[in-house]
């Protein structure tokens, strides 16, 4: 069955990449989110996103009008989810994931399923959410068979395709990566896999839905625990004197060693979230995966500490002023260079803490977004007026407008290795 109408649910940085592909390959597309700014921008042929290329591809195809957003879903032959899945707001040491946007998702569509409809989760989720979306849509349409109850026979097909892209790379990545497929059935797999192929230039490789959401856990936590050796070691060499950056490039020139790059810590949607899901799964087994987890978390608090060292530091040189004298500089709040996501920001939660106990004033400079959330409570600092004003210079993103200049004066505190 031919896939003539496509609906993708959710239009953040993968539903409408995601959604704009299909449109591009002359598919009709349904985008459906709750947020009616997303959906009025969208309509107007422009983005509420940063993303290269996008503007243009979203721009023809509603123009073309191949691409449409709505607040609510309408029949179509593929239904696409890509939600959010956040943590539950609780106490506990392990976080455990929360399927709400998952569940409302799969209640919206419900209504709308048809006999030879194929549903695809991509919204990276713990192992076993795949089912529980197909218990949900069961439970929703008792008058329609799933997987779980009809196997390859089936009423609707569903899969879980997770997302394997870079921010900033967006476009490019989802036509050229390869591409998980993990069907409930053999039958789920294959018509994933047609539906894909749709733009997809990459292997679709087949396994199963289980497998196909541990691959991009496992993908993530690996970078994870990756991050956080570079992180430790960061923390070590300031201990013993030593420079962390070129101490990295000399064990880089081994032919078998490729250690990544220290930072503030580790943010997104992906890398500082996605491990959690496994170790809320197996919290006995998963014994390096939430070691580096607390290693990574732990890297702002380290950050925050020399900035109050620096102030301290500062105040013992210069006996005279006080902490109301001292102005401070946060260069960057995304979590990671060149885009404006500021998703589990480890130095958009920098800037808030220091924001809190500094006294006097905190600047901050990013170049990707126009205004800060209003519940900041901050605006955003030109880039002159924070070079020339800040007694101490923080910079935790590695921007490239941050690598054509340097500050002439006060502390430096380089949590990138560009200055």
């Amino acid at each position: 069955m031919s896939f003539n109408t496509i609906s993708v649910v959710g239009l953040g940085y993968i539903g409408l990449p995601t959604a704009a592909m299909f449109a591009s390959r002359k598919k009709k597309v349904i985008g459906v989110d709750v947020n009616q700014h997303a959906v009025d921008t969208i309509n107007r042929g422009e983005i509420h996103i940063v993303e290269p290329e996008l503007d243009m591809i979203v721009h023809a195809a509603v123009k073309e009008g191949y691409l449409k957003a709505t607040l609510s879903p309408e029949q179509a032959d593929a239904f696409l989810i890509a939600v959010p899945t956040p943590f539950k707001n609780n106490d506990s040491q392990i976080p455990e994931p929360d399927l709400t946007y998952i569940h409302k998702a799969s209640e919206a569509i419900a209504p709308v399923l048809k006999k030879g409809d194929l549903v695809i989760l991509e919204s990276t989720s713990p192992v076993g959410a795949t089912e529980q979306m197909a218990g949900w849509l069961a439970a929703a349409r008792p008058d329609l068979s799933f997987p779980q109850q009809a196997g390859e026979n089936a009423d609707v097909n569903i899969a879980h395709c997770p997302e394997r892209v870079l921010p900033g790379h967006v476009v490019r990545e989802l036509v050229e990566n390869d591409r998980v497929i993990g069907g409930m059935t053999a039958n789920c797999s294959a018509r994933a896999v047609e539906l894909y192929k749709t733009f997809v230039q990459g292997e679709c490789v087949i396994t199963n839905a289980r497998t196909a959401e541990m691959a991009k856990l496992t993908e993530n936590s690996c970078r994870d625990v990756q991050i956080a050796f570079a992180n430790e070691l960061s923390i070590i060499c300031d201990k013993l004197d030593i420079n962390v950056w070129e101490l990295i490039s000399l064990a880089n020139r081994h032919p078998r060693i490729n250690i990544l790059q220290p930072g503030p810590g580790v943010g997104g949607h992906c890398i500082a979230v996605d491990p959690w899901f496994i170790v809320s799964k197996t919290p006995e087994e998963a014994r390096i995966i939430h070691t580096a987890r607390k290693v990574n978390d732990s890297k702002p608090q380290w950050v925050i500490d020399k900035v109050k060292l620096a102030i301290a530091d500062f105040l013992q040189a210069n006996p005279d002023k006080t902490a109301k004298d001292i102005t401070v500089a946060c260069y960057g709040l995304a979590f990671k260079a060149d885009i404006d996501d500021l998703r589990e920001s480890p130095a958009l939660n920098i800037f808030i803490e220091i924001s809190k106990f500094h006294k006097g004033s905190v600047l901050c400079v990013e170049p990707n977004i126009e205004l800060l959330p209003s519940n900041y409570g901050r605006h955003l600092s030109s880039m002159n007026n924070t070079l020339h004003n800040a007694d101490i210079h923080i910079l935790l993103v590695d921007h490239k407008e941050f690598k054509k200049i340097r500050p002439t004066s006060g502390v430096i505190i380089d949590t990138k290795g560009v200055w």
